[in-house]
């Protein structure tokens, strides 16, 4: 995978690269149209020499595929200039990196990179570097390892993780700080780690209400609450906060719920696995010697969870037990007092 995610990285940096050359070299080169040869002629170059003429010297050799060439180059130019308040200075650093990428160092290329998006906040290149960064901590999340003594054997995944938490504090609201959090939270998904999962989910989806993502961010969440439940002797909490997002859900995506099986067959689901935990819970206190802690769970159980498979082995227990089973809800008290005039109200109708 190492080996799939570094081609796939360089083949990605070196594209990045031709596209910078291509747009970069032409803030240097002016063309005009000749109307009597009807073609573009240039009549503006970058004078040899120049600032202007490293830099896009830099860019065609990345963009040809010569990341040495471009790395020594430009690295020399940083030497001269790096004390000054050169106006190339930001991007030299971000080539630099580019180069430092292509040539399978991009641990290395995160220092240059660092340092436009540390130093130089205002300048043109700040988010293109940013897109660096996300594109190289994607590949750490995806499996590529760090090299080091020339071979990758070294996690790089929290390289990842830091790198995407530092693009969303960076440019918060931007479509680049929405892809970091969705990326981000799939990778904690892919990995199992449900909680941070659910919570980072969350999160997006606070932070992106609008985002053409959200239905993907929601199911995941639901998922992810749903997941964390290990078993009727585990806390069970991650269910009711999945039946609540499921609700949610439906309200938005009713069509799509309904598709998926989000609705009802799914609730009943969740609330067999609530009631069982309760019932563990009951036959734990039993075996713990404390009934009236079993006898207020299982009254609990039958009266939150009726209809259950675990409710009906808990009232069988109270019955077993002659435990009193337990009254239905009673009405609130304006309920109640509403029913009570109605039903006099009714009688008095009835009265010849």
């Amino acid at each position: 995978m190492a080996t799939a995610a570094r081609r796939a990285i360089i083949s990605g940096f070196m594209l990045c690269a031709a596209l910078t050359a291509s747009t970069g070299f032409a803030q240097q080169t002016t063309f005009e149209l000749d109307p009597e040869r009807g073609t573009w002629v240039q009549s503006e170059a970058a004078e040899p020499g120049t600032d202007a003429w490293v830099i896009a010297e830099t860019r065609r050799a990345l963009a040809a595929g010569r990341p040495s060439e471009a790395r020594t180059q430009i690295s020399d130019w940083i030497k001269i200039n790096e004390r000054t308040d050169n106006p190339w200075l930001p991007e030299a650093y971000m080539l630099r990196g580019d180069a430092l990428v292509a040539i399978g160092k991009e641990y290395k290329a995160l220092y240059d990179y660092e340092r436009v998006a540390l130093d130089y906040p205002q300048s043109e290149v700040f988010l293109p570097t940013l897109e660096r960064e996300l594109r190289v901590g994607r590949m750490y999340l995806n499996g590529l390892k760090r090299k080091f003594l020339f071979f990758r054997f070294e996690d790089a995944s929290p390289i990842g993780i830091e790198l995407l938490m530092r693009i969303q504090e960076r440019s918060p609201g931007s479509q680049l700080a929405e892809s970091a959090a969705l990326d981000l939270s799939d990778y904690f998904y892919r990995v199992r780690e449900l909680e941070l999962a659910a919570e980072m989910y969350g999160i997006f989806l606070v932070n992106y209400p609008r985002s053409q993502n959200r239905e993907h961010a929601m199911l995941r969440q639901i998922y992810a609450n749903v997941a964390q439940f290990k078993g009727p002797r585990y806390d069970a909490s991650s269910l009711v906060e999945a039946r609540a997002l499921i609700g949610q859900f439906e309200d938005e995506y009713p069509d799509r719920a309904e598709q998926l099986g989000i609705t009802d067959a799914l609730i009943a689901r969740l609330d067999e696995s609530a009631a069982a935990q309760m019932l563990a819970t009951s036959e734990w206190y039993l075996r713990r010697k404390d009934p009236v802690s079993a006898r207020f769970t299982l009254r609990r159980l039958v009266i939150k969870h009726d209809g259950t498979v675990a409710a009906a082995r808990g009232r069988d227990m109270l019955e077993d037990r002659g435990w009193d089973m337990p009254d239905p809800t009673p009405l609130p008290e304006e309920l109640r007092t509403l029913r009570e005039d109605s039903e006099a109200a009714a009688a008095g109708d009835d009265t010849p």
